[in-house]
């Protein structure tokens, strides 16, 4: 029996898994980096073991540094969680190597399928490596990462003449990301659906395909929603989708838990790949199958056989990923405090609480809000209902874009698909700020500083309060009077320090007021309070370009130096944060009249890396 896991991952994966380990009466080891010395996970562990001497972002892929410490902690066991080592077959055999259990599937399974194309001539099908294996015929294609996946190393190529220059950003951005530069070809298929079958497997030949999963909305190929069971399939495909993936699963003698990878397009299912791991999304399953996909982890790497056949689905459940990022900053990462996190009435889970910071190092993933109802329709309103209460105070997130989504027509009838995003990303984006908010946040300000009072006799001039709310700059007035505070245009029925009810054309209005610092949140808006005069100094020279998140500076445009001519829209400089690249490109066509940027340089949000002068440079 095991007694003591080691969990060689991080965050909201590490904190899922020992959970799990807490109801078993299992204890539990966290590792981590220097830079999550104070992380949640390393919080709740009975044992935390620091990985030194390794950068921040590395640190989760050093085997032996994670081996060294279950054996000094005394595990007996080493779960991967997902993502970092999980299918790393190396990494796997130094476990059991060191006498401990891996839970996980056995390196030869993992070695199998861990490259992309490998895993498609086990499934008896054929994948382009080459460029010159593709014609215009063929186009569009997708070039993936062999050994990647989260849309890193992943380009949608609809021109030939791109071909050569995706091939070489795929190799890099896989290189960085995975450590290994192969990537392959395959067809792009539009409107196709991305579905996937959740496996678990025992050591004495029982393999259960645990219903099917909906993971078609997808923004940079990253999963953004996802589902169980995949809406609209008819019986005979998902028959067809748990039989291939049972056969991937017997192809290579698999153990553990894992899924199998579809694009279904015209009523047909296309091979993708299999994840020898648990992933992301396994809690949608978990909520329709009523079981613990990492207790049953653990169970079978203890050697316990699987029931004939697995128990059957109710209901059904949706699954939201909630990021920091700025959708209006291109999608930039954002670090910051996470000052508050709440998602009432349905599951979460989470690597944070109240207070944390969100570093540069890592995936900008705060939370994964789970909704389970005995319906798809009730499922939805759900979870779109508890994520438009969600507290969310820290930096910005894409919760609005989940909320428009799962209230989408083509969502909520079951009629999305990849291109999902394509179509809509620009409507789910617009900003929809509550009016009232800089208001409510300028009345609340006003009550928690004037509790003696403030009111005047005499007619005077309105106070003023400027805010910037979603990069727009909102003044607000409102006047001190013996009955306290009002305000043109609404009448004012209660103000306090954290709360103003406010009634607009006859409709009673509440708002929640919370401040930190200069940040304000009125419900689910976020506000920055801006002084009363505007800082002279703060003026940035037309045409800067500035860094739009900590990150490094790994490339900049072949050939780009002081006095180059560029052209609005042509990238000029490449940042990577949180493992994944960010082009900073021309705002203006003109001349670069500066450039401060140099490939390695270590820069934080506001960084100037280059300045283009605004003039006509000549044609290209």
């Amino acid at each position: 029996m095991i007694s003591s896991v080691l969990v060689a991952n991080r965050g909201e994966i590490a904190c899922r898994v020992f959970r799990a380990c807490g109801e078993l009466g299992i204890q539990t080891v966290a590792v981590y980096s220097d830079a999550d010395e104070n992380a949640l996970h390393a919080r709740v562990a009975d044992t935390a073991v620091r990985l030194p001497g390794a950068a921040p972002s590395d640190t989760y892929l050093r085997g032996e540094l994670i081996v060294k410490a279950a054996l000094n902690a005394g595990a007996d066991a080493v779960h991967p969680g997902y993502g970092f080592l999980s299918e790393n077959a190396d990494f796997a055999r130094a476990v059991l190597d060191a006498g401990l259990v891996w839970i996980g599937p056995p390196p030869e399974a993992i070695e199998a399928m861990a490259s992309k194309t490998r895993a498609k001539e086990l499934m008896g099908l054929a994948s382009m490596t080459d460029a010159k294996d593709v014609t215009e015929d063929d186009l569009p294609v997708l070039v993936k990462a062999a050994a990647g996946g989260g849309g890193r190393g992943m380009r949608v190529v609809r021109r030939l003449a791109d071909l050569e220059g995706e091939l070489g950003a795929a190799r890099a951005e896989a290189q960085s990301a995975f450590g290994d530069g192969e990537v392959f070809i395959e067809p792009y298929v539009e409107g196709g659906r991305h579905v996937e079958v959740q496996i678990l497997a025992d050591t004495h030949g029982t393999v259960w395909p645990l219903g099917t999963r909906d993971c078609s909305l997808q923004r940079r190929h990253q999963k953004v929603i996802e589902e169980a069971p995949a809406p609209g399939l008819t019986s005979e495909l998902t028959d067809s989708l748990y039989a291939m993936a049972v056969r991937a699963a017997r192809t290579v003698d698999y153990v553990g838990a894992g899924t199998v990878e579809f694009l279904v397009a015209d009523g047909k299912a296309h091979f993708l790949e299999m994840n020898t791991r648990l992933q992301v999304e396994h809690p949608v399953t978990e909520a329709v199958f009523g079981i613990d996909l990492v207790a049953h982890q653990i169970r079978i790497a203890e050697g316990a056989a699987l029931d004939d056949s697995p128990p059957l689905p109710s209901g059904h459940a949706i699954e939201a990923r909630l990021y920091a990022e700025d959708p209006a900053n291109g999608w930039t990462p954002q670090t910051g405090t996470l000052h508050r996190l709440t998602v009432p009435g349905i599951r979460l889970d989470t690597g944070y609480e109240d207070g944390d910071t969100i570093g540069v190092h890592y995936d900008p993933m705060l939370a994964k809000a789970v909704a389970y109802a005995p319906t798809r329709a009730e499922a939805v309103r759900k979870l779109a209902g508890a994520l438009e209460r969600a507290t969310i105070h820290g930096p910005v997130t894409n919760r609005d874009l989940l909320v428009r989504s799962l209230r989408h027509a083509e969502f909520t009838s079951g009629r999305m698909d990849t291109g999902f995003y394509d179509r809509h990303l620009g409507e789910l984006t617009e900003s929809r700020c509550d009016p009232y908010a800089p208001l409510a946040a300028a009345l609340a300000d006003a009550q928690g500083r004037s509790r003696f009072g403030g009111w005047r006799n005499l007619p005077s001039q309105p106070q003023t309060k400027r805010y910037l709310m979603d990069g727009t700059e909102y003044e607000v007035r409102y006047h001190h009077t013996r009955d306290g505070l009002t305000a043109e245009g609404v009448r004012v029925l209660h103000t306090a320090a954290d709360r103003v009810v406010l009634e607009v054309d006859g409709v009673r209005r509440n708002f929640e007021v919370a401040c930190c610092g200069d940040e304000v949140y009125v419900n689910t808006t976020a506000l920055k309070a801006l002084p009363r005069f505007p800082d002279p100094t703060a003026q940035q020279e037309p045409g800067s370009l500035l860094a739009p998140m900590p990150g490094t500076v790994v490339r900049i445009a072949e050939g780009l130096a002081e006095g180059s001519a560029v052209w609005a829209g042509e990238p000029l400089i490449w940042l990577e944060a949180m493992k994944m690249e960010h082009k900073i490109s021309a705002p203006v066509s003109g001349t670069l009249s500066a450039l401060h940027a140099t490939p390695g340089q270590q820069v934080e949000p506001g960084t100037l890396l280059a300045v283009v002068q605004d003039n006509e440079p000549p044609s290209p």
